[in-house]
């Protein structure tokens, strides 16, 4: 009897497939041997293992055509989208690494290192709108896109570089003063040093007290501090208000705003005693003569003011014209502040340069130029002898009246300095900036020993109180603060404006605070 046809079928496809087996295995066997003979230099290749019995299913499947057999190493060629995805890959993990690489680098903190090192690979030190962080940041890849290159590249510049920019730091020019400067400085000199005497003689006394009832005042007007609350709100004009400042007895306030009016204000009723008419352009500053209301005559000088002119309107309280004009800056004002003594006028001017006047005279003493941009803000220390200064090129400067140097940079702020103030202490100063921070200076150590993360936007506006204890701070972020000092501690933060706070006050018996707003009013900030 005769087997199936599918039996005899496979026995068929299974002796071809042996047979088809040992032929390759002699072809390989043949070329192996041709390679050596010929010495070609090709390594025989070794022969295969014998391979394993195949089960009957699978020779089943084999043979059915199911399973495929091949000797064949070629590969099967990737279509356009996979080697798209490869490709990606590879970047990905090649951007892993570099990142990784970057990390481990080290780059100098300090921002002149930086610049340096820039310099020294031949690279812009600064890219426009470029702070520090992007500074470093930039540094740091180049660093490793040059990789093993970055030693090679390096220009061997550090010394000179570093040379180059102590002497431009360190090289000022002088000018020579008139005779009637060096007697205004000695005028100045002889101030200050009763000044400072009294200064420091007040802080033996109070070095002398007992450091348990320190402690207990300090607590007690922190604790009223922390109590304030809005005492009043009034409308002061159709415009923004620009300035606000308490008269010496704390029982006028005085606002200037946009609108070209400045306004007094009795304290703490908020009615409206005078309107003063005389600016044609925006009110910039008003500010107290330090007599005024107290040992100064009504008639004679008690106010200044300043607009986006350039021009000084000087004030008393008995008229509503100004009884004097100071002209001489061909550019906006927006700071001006007296001198202790009284008889000194300190402007702060968009011309990049600060002015001192003598009232009496109405003459300029003092041009004084040295910040790269606008200055914006400018006070006098408590003792007179020293007057800083806050500019938009993000440095301040303390300048001595009595000599005329500039006795300190105050390097630090990474924005424009819009405030500047000094303690009753004598060695304590502070900044605010439009980088939201404020700076706790101390001249001694003639450096920035604290910064207070004051604000969520620009700080426009700072004033000490006369103690040297209590700091107020304005912002753009529609609130005011109190900080208790110099440990910096924030007491109270003052709610209420629906725009931009644009400036601050306290009064002298620190009773009450003021700020004036974007949103036309002031508030009035006293004890609940």
């Amino acid at each position: 009897m005769e087997p199936p046809p599918q039996t005899m079928g496979m026995g068929n496809a299974l002796e071809l497939i042996q047979r088809q087996l040992a032929d390759d295995e002699e072809q390989q066997g043949a070329a192996a041997a041709a390679a050596s003979e010929l010495g070609t230099g090709l390594l025989p290749v070794p022969d295969a293992p014998a391979p394993a019995p195949m089960s009957a299913s699978v020779l089943a499947g084999i043979a059915a055509g199911n399973i495929n057999l091949t000797t064949s190493t070629d590969r099967m060629a990737l279509s356009g989208a996979a080697k798209t995805e490869v490709d990606r890959h590879e970047e990905l993990l090649a951007q892993f690494e570099r990142r990784k690489q970057i990390r481990q680098l080290h780059v100098p903190t300090d921002d002149g290192e930086v610049k340096k090192m820039l310099r020294e690979y031949a690279n812009p030190i600064c890219l426009f709108g470029e702070g520090p962080g992007e500074r470093r940041d930039r540094l740091r890849d180049l660093i490793a896109s040059l990789g093993d290159r970055a030693a090679i590249r390096k220009r061997p510049l550090t010394e000179d570089v570093g040379g180059e920019a102590q002497d431009e730091v360190q090289e000022v020019w002088y000018h020579e003063g008139s005779a009637e400067l060096k007697e205004e400085r000695m005028k100045i000199a002889e101030y200050s040093l009763t000044k400072a005497r009294d200064r420091l003689k007040r802080a033996r006394l109070k070095l002398a007290r007992p450091d348990p009832e320190e402690n207990a005042d300090r607590q007690k007007l922190h604790n009223r501090l922390r109590n304030f609350g809005n005492y009043c709100s009034q409308v002061g004009d159709n415009r923004p208000i620009s300035s606000c400042e308490f008269s010496p007895d704390g029982k006028t306030l005085a606002t200037a705003s946009w609108s070209g009016l400045c306004k007094l204000w009795s304290v703490p009723e908020c009615t409206l005693k005078r309107t003063l008419k005389g600016h044609t352009q925006r009110v910039s500053c008003i500010t107290w003569h330090p007599q005024a209301t107290l040992s100064q005559e009504s008639s004679a000088l008690n106010m200044a003011t300043s607009d986006a002119d350039g021009v000084v309107r000087l004030w008393n309280l008995d008229s509503d014209a100004p009884i004097d004009t100071i002209k001489g800056h061909s550019k906006r004002v927006p700071r001006l502040s007296f001198h202790p003594s009284g008889r000194y006028l300190g402007t702060a001017c968009y011309d990049n340069s600060w002015r001192l006047w003598d009232v009496e005279r109405k003459e300029e003493v003092l041009h004084q130029e040295g910040h790269s941009r606008p200055v914006y803000c400018m006070a006098f220390h408590k003792d007179g002898s020293l007057v800083g200064t806050g500019g938009l090129d993000a440095h301040g400067r303390i300048w001595d009246m009595r000599s005329g140097k500039n006795v300190l940079v105050l390097q630090g702020h990474l924005k424009e300095i819009l405030g500047i103030d000094f303690s009753s202490n004598g060695y304590h100063c502070v900044t605010g900036s439009d980088d939201h921070t404020v700076r706790l200076w101390d001249l001694r150590q003639r450096k920035s020993v604290y910064t207070i993360p004051a604000h969520t936007n620009l700080v426009s506006s700072l004033k000490y109180h006369p103690d040297g204890e209590t700091l107020v701070t304005g912002s753009f972020d529609n609130t005011a603060k109190i900080w208790g000092m110099p440990g910096c501690s924030s007491l109270k933060t003052l709610n209420g404006h629906e725009g931009k706070v644009m400036c601050v006050d306290i009064s002298n018996d620190c009773k009450f605070v003021v700020s004036g707003s974007y949103d036309r009013t002031f508030k009035l900030w006293a004890t609940e």
